[in-house]
């Protein structure tokens, strides 16, 4: 037996539905990605949106995408970017989609963190986030851990891009390392696939659903790359398999000189 998550990044709905950035409308990616995913061979046991849920948040933005996961029967959790109002989350997803913070299943347990710097577009995981972390990890030695936030905690080696990685993710990285059922640590932000290993802790970032950023860039740079979606399969032994999916087609209305 697995656990199945549907890992989605990075969502940046608008206002309106018909409104676009950078050239692309971000709705109708999310819908896109979404059916995708529904289209694999798959049946998935949660959804994961890992943050940036909105560009400018707002509840018709919030409504719409809970509207579209319900459309799928989807249930599971969400966490907030620097683009999103975690108050106003709290408000529209708190049934079978929610923001809860510590999700348990049968071998493993998902520790969702906050680290989110209100009115920054840099991350930083406070005093007690690290604290509910640790308790997480103390009081179920029996469950393997998969941890989630938005912003990186390891470099993504774009210069720009670096500037907004967690602040004290030495800390972080510390506390995680120290428990042996901590398997893997995924996160969003980036917009950009990343994968990597920290002795047998897994570092994974996930593609958003709308616009990448160009990698291993010095300045703010995006690139056509299709979007994308991440599949995390936990086992009850702890390993975990975690393949990235994208859309066929390249972003051709994105533009990519637009100015961050």
């Amino acid at each position: 037996m697995s656990l199945t998550i549907l890992q989605l990044s990075d969502l940046h709905i608008l206002a309106q539905p018909q409104d676009t950035l950078l050239g692309i409308s971000t709705e109708n990616y999310f819908h896109r990605i979404l059916k995708h995913a529904m289209q694999q061979p798959i049946a998935y046991d949660y959804v994961l949106l890992s943050g940036d849920l909105a560009q400018v948040p707002c509840l018709a933005s919030y409504q719409r995408i809970l509207n579209k996961l319900y459309e799928y029967s989807l249930e599971g959790v969400c966490l907030s970017g620097n683009h999103d109002d975690y108050a106003l989350m709290h408000t529209i997803f708190n049934r079978k989609i929610h923001c809860k913070k510590q999700i348990c299943f049968d071998k493993w347990q998902m520790i969702i963190l906050n680290s989110q710097i209100i009115g920054s577009e840099k991350g930083n995981l406070a005093n007690e986030e690290l604290d509910f972390l640790e308790i997480c990890l103390q009081e179920k030695p029996d469950l393997f851990a998969l941890i989630a936030m938005h912003h990186h905690c390891v470099p993504t080696h774009s210069e720009w891009l670096d500037t907004m990685q967690i602040a004290n993710s030495t800390q972080f990285l510390e506390i995680v390392t120290r428990y042996p059922n901590a398997k893997v640590i995924t996160t969003g932000h980036i917009h950009q696939e990343m994968d990597r290993q920290i002795g047998d802790l897994r570092v994974l970032g996930t593609p958003s659903t709308c616009y990448q950023f160009r990698v291993n860039s010095t300045q703010f740079a995006v690139d056509k790359t299709p979007p994308g979606y991440r599949i995390l399969k936990l086992f009850e032994d702890g390993r975990v398999e975690s393949p990235v999916h994208r859309l066929e087609t390249p972003l051709h209305e994105l533009k990519v000189d637009a100015l961050h």
